[in-house]
């Protein structure tokens, strides 16, 4: 695992692609050139395979996205990286590490209750459901003590 810089933009927009997190190439960017995020990446035979977004801030810290390559999950990678979150968290000396998943994604909240998060709320109808249904989806809010 190691922390990803600009000269990684490629990879990660590529891999952003098929992961779908819905992270735009231009906050991915942003993150990679900013003092307060910090992207960490999982490489695999010189290929990025897995990816966390983190930001600082005043006293928390938020996973932004996290995402593993299809073909490469079941393989503890998402643990891989969430120990990885927790680290820059703590490094930060956050508070609390705070996120936010859709409320269908029950293998990601399953990951997160792994590490200690639990559930603090739900945003109704926060994102859109896939296609072009007008539908909207609950977002789960979790947090844990860093």
């Amino acid at each position: 695992m190691s922390a990803l810089d600009a000269s990684h933009l490629a990879a990660l927009v590529a891999l952003e692609g098929i992961v779908g997190s819905g992270v735009s190439d231009h906050l991915l960017s942003g993150a990679l050139n900013s003092s307060t995020n910090h992207v960490l990446g999982l490489f695999v035979d010189d290929a990025l395979v897995g990816y966390a977004l983190i930001a600082r801030q005043p006293f928390d810290a938020e996973l932004q996205a996290i995402g593993v390559a299809p073909g490469r999950r079941g393989m503890g990678l998402g643990v891989r990286l969430m120990a990885g979150v927790i680290e820059i968290a703590q490094a930060w000396q956050s508070e609390r590490l705070l996120l936010e998943v859709r409320a269908s994604n029950t293998a990601a909240q399953a990951l997160y209750r792994r590490f200690d998060f639990s559930q603090d709320g739900r945003r109704k109808g926060y994102y859109a459901a896939p296609g072009l249904t007008g539908e909207r989806e609950d977002a789960v809010l979790m947090s844990r003590g860093v």
